[in-house]
């Protein structure tokens, strides 16, 4: 190693120390969070500034209190995204650098800004396609994605475990097949990671058929197939069963065969649904499994809610149209009335997308 080199390393070295010293001087100094440099600040809140101070005025008109001691809206939500990104205890959370709060006051700053998710933005926020345009939107980004799949595919499908406090009623309800009180939260997502819709009202012990056959967003699938429809779909694994709004893997086949290409494609399309998984406990880790949501199983659904709103505005998504709610839909549902004949659907869909596209 030459001298000159050894010398530009050394120097090199210095400028970066130098610089991080620059930075904590600046943490330590500053009185306002949002004068943080944006990495440090992304890293205590997981937004970047301005949009946590968008997300600050989207709220603050819900969380402004009537008192001359309220706390600000802004602290309010800072609170609660740093416990959201760390899922530590709410005593160490008011006791960080920049919120400086009681824990009874972050257990209320906490309860406060997730109401206020759910009630005022989770809706415009998580949006299943519903219209015509929408759909085929949808379509066009799996069309497009790195590992496309076949057909009218329009999300990929899965469930996750949060894990919570046991309940003090039905606990054994809770208990999933690891061995640990949970929810199992339904998702579904984009190739870009955007979720699309959550359902986290169902305890642990439930199986991801059990989740799915009860879903709103099922029957809304059901009547579009009803509709004439044919050729829009969901993607899964093989934990949900075949339909024909809902495509599965098929399994044991030989492998090269049109069939085995069929699995492969279909694996690679819905690996986003795994990747989001990681992404949201890796960011928001108070619903990771180390971590544990000491709520009951109610709040804890939509402290989910609240953690999918902020995973989607993180992406950046803009959202222009209207939120749709399943429960308000007009129409009757329309019903396939014969189980049977909606498996032999389901399997002539399947049979047709491996035969036109994958042999």
């Amino acid at each position: 190693m030459s001298f000159e080199y050894l010398a530009y390393s050394l120097s090199r070295s210095q400028q970066q120390f130098n610089a991080l010293r620059v930075d904590r001087r600046m943490l330590r100094s500053a009185d306002n969070p949002f004068e943080l440099p944006p990495t440090e600040f992304r890293k205590l809140y997981r937004l970047g500034p301005n949009l946590a101070a968008s997300l600050v005025q989207r709220l603050e008109v819900y969380l402004k209190g009537s008192r001359v001691t309220a706390i600000s809206a802004e602290k309010q939500v800072l609170s609660t995204l740093r416990f959201y990104a760390t899922g530590c205890y709410q005593r160490p959370v008011g006791e960080q650098w920049g919120i400086s709060m009681s824990q009874s006051s972050i257990s209320r700053c906490i309860h406060r800004v997730t109401d206020a998710i759910n009630n005022h933005l989770f809706l415009t926020e998580v949006k299943f396609p519903m219209t015509q345009m929408e759909r085929q939107v949808a379509r066009e980004v799996f069309s497009s994605a790195p590992a496309p799949f076949v057909g009218g595919t329009i999300g990929a499908i899965d469930c996750t475990h949060i894990s919570i406090l046991a309940p003090k009623n039905n606990e054994e309800a809770y208990v999933n097949h690891h061995g640990y009180h949970s929810l199992n939260v339904q998702m579904i997502c984009d190739p870009n990671l955007k979720i699309l819709n959550v359902n986290a009202k169902y305890p642990g012990a439930r199986h991801d058929s059990y989740i799915w056959s009860s879903s709103a967003v099922r029957r809304v699938m059901q009547r579009s197939y009803g509709n004439g429809n044919h050729n829009l779909f969901l993607i899964g694994d093989s934990g949900y069963p075949l339909e024909p709004w809902l495509m599965t893997p098929l399994p044991n086949q030989p492998e090269g065969s049109p069939k085995f290409r069929y699995n492969e494609a279909l694996c690679k399309a819905r690996n986003p649904i795994e990747r989001l998984f990681g992404v949201l406990k890796g960011t928001w880790r108070c619903l990771s499994q180390q971590r544990v949501l000491l709520y009951d199983h109610g709040f804890a659904g939509k402290v989910v809610n609240a953690c999918a709103v902020l995973h989607n505005i993180r992406l950046g998504e803009q959202q222009t149209n209207e939120p749709d709610n399943f429960a308000t839909e007009s129409g009757a549902d329309i019903l396939l009335e014969n189980s049977n004949s909606s498996s032999s659907a389901a399997k002539r869909i399947q049979d047709r997308l491996i035969a036109n596209f994958v042999s």
